[in-house]
């Protein structure tokens, strides 16, 4: 029998983003653009599909150079435009899902122009706890939201 075990978690990232929260929102809502932002490994093929509407699904399949399939798979639970985002989400390596994730992001004027609320509960699976790598990159996401939006002011 394989040894289980669940490690619960939660973070929270609050990010000054220098676009209104109309903005902000919409780096989230729009498919190209949460694309640009949310590709982190360029050496890796990426599936990417967004259906943004209570109930829908955003799915995210990386196949890495030696063939390995990482599946992030996410399901939106409560979209209020402009003001907040919940959705719920799992990783999997191959066919062993790693963790689940329930997150909230909040969108506030504020700051440069929005303050974002990220909160994410995990539950890291059978070994599988990687709180501190999901945090660098999350941060990481973030980093290029940022400069997705403030390329986006400069093209105005």
């Amino acid at each position: 029998m394989t040894n289980r075990s669940a490690a619960h978690t939660s973070f929270t990232i609050v990010r000054d983003l220098p676009a209104p929260p109309a903005a902000a929102f919409r780096a989230w809502s729009d498919a190209e653009a949460r694309r640009r932002w949310t590709e982190c490994h360029p050496s890796m093929v990426r599936e990417h599909s967004l259906d943004f509407r209570p109930g829908g699904l955003e799915i995210n399949r990386m196949t890495g150079p030696d063939g390995a399939v990482f599946l992030v798979e996410a399901r939106f639970i409560e979209i209020l435009p402009d003001q907040r985002i919940i959705y719920a989400y799992d990783y999997r390596v191959g066919d062993l899902r790693t963790s689940a994730s329930l997150v909230t992001v909040e969108f506030a004027a504020g700051g440069r122009g929005t303050t974002m609320t990220f909160t994410e509960q995990a539950v890291f699976l059978d070994g599988y706890d990687e709180r501190d790598e999901r945090i660098e990159g999350t941060n990481e996401g973030f980093d290029r939201l940022e400069l997705d939006l403030q390329a986006a002011l400069t093209r105005q």
